[in-house]
């Protein structure tokens, strides 16, 4: 297929820069979320040690980053479809 098939209206420069900028910025919520993971694991260990309806702080959060990768991908979907 060429960029000029016109089944595949979808392949412009400013489609592709707007998909690469929402995945940009959902990838910065997603390393915020990972960074506060790494801090307490570094310098709180603590706190992911406490245990909440008998599971750990750690385990809760690192399956919280789990759910958090798989409903950013969603709303990377949700955003870049066609309109």
């Amino acid at each position: 297929m060429s960029d000029s098939d016109p089944l595949h209206d979808d392949h412009k420069p400013e489609i592709y820069e707007r998909n690469a900028r929402t995945g940009l910025a959902l990838f910065c919520v997603y390393l915020a979320l990972y960074g506060g993971f790494v801090y307490l694991n570094a310098f709180r260990s603590d706190l992911m040690g406490q245990m909440f309806w008998g599971v750990n702080l750690a385990l809760w959060y690192g399956m919280g980053l789990i759910a958090a990768a798989f409903l950013i991908s969603l709303v990377y979907m949700f955003l870049c479809r066609k309109k």
